[in-house]
């Protein structure tokens, strides 16, 4: 927010703080579907059955051009996930196939990856790794020379729901879903595909983790069934998290977003619930509640700017506009 004005900036901090805000929809679609979506400048990419469409905001932030900047193809299934590098689109599908996508070309390359679905896949300094259904995650090449060559496949013994490259690029976490090992956090060596560690302990069978994100090379934070937030520093605990924040409703938390700062928001199982969290404090802020009760759906997905929060539900992508409440 430098180029905007201190007194708007004020205004538009404390509505945050105070929960004010406008809630619209951006877009629709007939079929339920799982979308995940990210954000880069003032585009806006959403992935919708097996395609991922890029859209551009217009100038409010809290609406779209409606015809699509972009449509990337190649799947045979939904893409369960995807993230943005290196002006590339990585994405994950159903269909076990992991796609490599040029935003400002046509070039699409997809290859086998696993023997189930992908669920999720990270990219950073021209490495890709994944993780799947069938209990593997693996490190691939982004080099074109090598795309598709597989560096690494490990046996997790655990469906991967979800995974991250460390800033420092020499190691991943990877989010299981807790039935088949002890632990659903760990962390690999990314260049010899051995195990460092595992975070935390006591984990009730089941406690997936569906959501995680580093926020620094020896900071993290996790999301999952079990109903927790937990922040991880590698620099003080593997075994304990410094920090926790529980769902008060106790549901299973689908996805989660911070600025680097003092501000998290989580999107939850039912009602389309997106809280928003002061990680200074214990207890949730404020909640929204995006669906009502025929149409209860998970927030699959959830990004935020300064100004506007994006929550992803099975019908619509919905909007909460700070700037304008």
């Amino acid at each position: 927010m430098a180029s905007v004005p201190v007194k708007e900036r004020v205004k538009v901090s404390q509505n945050w703080r105070l929960g004010r805000c406008r809630e619209g929809i951006l877009l629709k679609w007939r079929c339920s579907q799982m979308p995940w979506m990210q954000l880069e400048g003032d585009s806006l990419y959403i992935s919708q059955a097996n395609f991922i469409l890029a859209y551009q905001f217009r100038p409010d932030g809290a609406s779209l051009n409606r015809r699509p900047l972009g449509v990337f193809a190649g799947h045979d299934e939904d893409v369960c996930h995807f993230v943005l590098a290196n002006s590339h689109i990585i994405s994950a599908g159903g269909d076990g196939k992991i796609g490599v996508h040029k935003i400002h070309s046509t070039f699409t390359v997809k290859y086998s990856a696993h023997e189930q679905e992908v669920n999720c896949v990270d990219c950073r300094g021209g490495i890709i790794v994944s993780g799947s259904r069938d209990r593997t995650a693996k490190v691939w090449s982004l080099a074109s020379g090598r795309l598709g060559q597989c560096l690494h496949t490990i046996q997790t013994e655990d469906r991967v729901w979800s995974i991250a490259i460390s800033p420092l690029l020499s190691s991943f976490v990877t989010g299981t879903a807790c039935c088949g090992h002890f632990s659903p956090l760990r962390i690999w060596d990314l260049n010899s595909g051995q195990l460092m560690t595992h975070l935390g302990s006591d984990f009730p069978p089941g406690a997936g983790v569906l959501d995680l994100m580093y926020e620094s090379p020896f900071t993290l934070l996790s999301c999952g069934y079990d109903t927790y937030v937990r922040y991880w520093d590698l620099r003080a605990s593997v075994r304990k998290c410094v920090m926790e924040w529980e769902e008060p409703h106790d549901s299973t938390l689908y996805c989660l977003q911070t600025d680097g700062n003092h501000l998290l928001a989580t999107g939850s199982s039912y009602y389309g619930v997106v809280r928003l969290w002061d990680r200074r404090q214990r207890a949730c802020l404020h909640a929204f509640p995006l669906t009502s009760t025929p149409l209860s759906s998970p927030v699959y997905c959830l990004r935020f700017t300064t100004k506007h929060l994006y929550a992803a539900l099975s019908y619509n992508l919905h909007v909460l506009d700070f700037q304008n409440p």
